[in-house]
């Protein structure tokens, strides 16, 4: 007589506690949803960043709300403003004291393409020491810009094959 494998049958108590579903997009929900920008505000940009940080925009809405001011504890760089080639090492040496998986939101002309200043003092664009996600335009772009730009970085992410980084890590 064969006996029935009670491991694989059909639990009724668990049912509405089970959701199918791969581990890509599981990971991908999470690091959606619990995304923490270091904000490396250097210019006029950086006032538009704490804006959409305040209750009139709410970054909280879309998880992204704790501003981590530390290197180690973020996983967004959001470049707000103009980089100059004084400042680049220094914002290079922070995004690689970043863990990975790190993305880069690069906020306004300036940040993103050196802006009105074709000066022997200024970065043509932060992509030039380190890679860009998403980039905002405008000078400065308003809070809401940066708020899309967050959705368009979210649903790059949520694209991501995260699984098999991890394993091969």
């Amino acid at each position: 007589m064969v006996s029935p494998n009670t491991d694989l049958s059909y639990d009724s108590k668990i049912e509405g506690n089970v959701v199918p579903t791969t581990l890509d997009s599981a990971i991908n929900w999470i690091r959606n949803n619990s995304m923490w920008p270091m904000p490396m505000g250097l210019a006029c940009c950086a006032i538009e960043l704490m804006a959409s940080g305040g209750s009139r925009f709410d970054i909280a809405r879309f998880g992204a709300e704790v501003m981590r001011f530390s290197p180690r504890q973020a996983d967004c760089m959001i470049v707000a403003g103009t980089v100059t080639y004084k400042m680049a090492p220094q914002v290079r040496r922070i995004y690689d004291q970043m863990a990975a998986p790190k993305w880069v939101i690069a906020m306004g002309a300036c940040a993103s393409t050196g802006g009105m200043y074709r000066s022997y003092a200024t970065l043509q664009g932060v992509d030039r020491i380190i890679p860009v996600d998403v980039y905002v335009s405008g000078c400065p772009p308003r809070p809401e810009a940066l708020l899309d730009a967050l959705l368009k970085l979210q649903k790059k992410v949520g694209q991501e094959r995260s699984a098999s980084r991890l394993l091969t890590a």
